[in-house]
């Protein structure tokens, strides 16, 4: 071998390394973008994924928040289902109150016109005897809400009385003498008082 076909063959060896070369090259920078691709594509699931939890959870809170406020609603209407309850319940004490203190009204008065057509015999044990009665019965009816109506010289008023009689005065619509009291339970009129009024 000549040295020209040396050389030509070093030439040749060194052209077809350097090609080796350049193809591993061009192989590893193909990998490269293949990888560099393939990463893109992870990543654009990735995030895919991302999103899609990020907006089951944004779902799952706005449900959370959805219920909690159901369950807020639900214990507010609870409360006032319980005071509507408790308030009927004693409306219906109060109205059960007011039909037997209404009756004993009646045993009032009888009482008060058994003292009044008695006044001179007012020392008389009998008489401190009903009297005692009749203190009694009125400390109970108390104790459950009943109030005497003031009206004497009041302004007259139809909500606490009822005029029977009128009479000339100085002063109109005042009442001037009270025939019979009258009473309210737990600030409700349940007899208003008979008067005379003034014109």
């Amino acid at each position: 071998m000549s040295l020209n076909d040396e050389a030509l063959n070093e030439d040749k060896d060194t052209i077809e390394e350097g090609q080796e070369n350049t193809n591993t090259m061009q192989k590893e920078q193909d990998m490269t973008q293949d990888d560099i691709r393939e990463v893109d594509e992870q990543e654009d699931l990735i995030n895919e994924e991302e999103s899609a939890e990020t907006a089951q959870i944004e779902k799952l809170q706005q449900e959370i928040e959805e219920m909690k406020a159901l369950a807020q609603r639900t214990q507010a209407d609870f409360m006032n289902y319980k005071k509507r309850v408790e308030k009927e319940k004693s409306e219906l004490t109060v109205f059960a109150n007011e039909k037997i203190v209404t009756e004993m009204l009646t045993i009032v008065d009888n009482f008060e016109r058994a003292l009044q057509s008695e006044k001179e015999n007012s020392e008389t044990a009998f008489y401190k005897g009903v009297e005692l009665i009749l203190k009694q019965l009125m400390d109970t009816l108390y104790k459950f809400g009943l109030e005497e109506l003031d009206a004497l010289n009041q302004d007259f008023d139809p909500n606490f009385h009822h005029a029977v009689m009128q009479e000339e005065a100085d002063e109109p619509d005042k009442v001037i003498d009270v025939l019979q009291k009258g009473y309210k339970l737990k600030d409700k009129v349940i007899r208003p008082s008979m008067v005379k009024v003034s014109k």
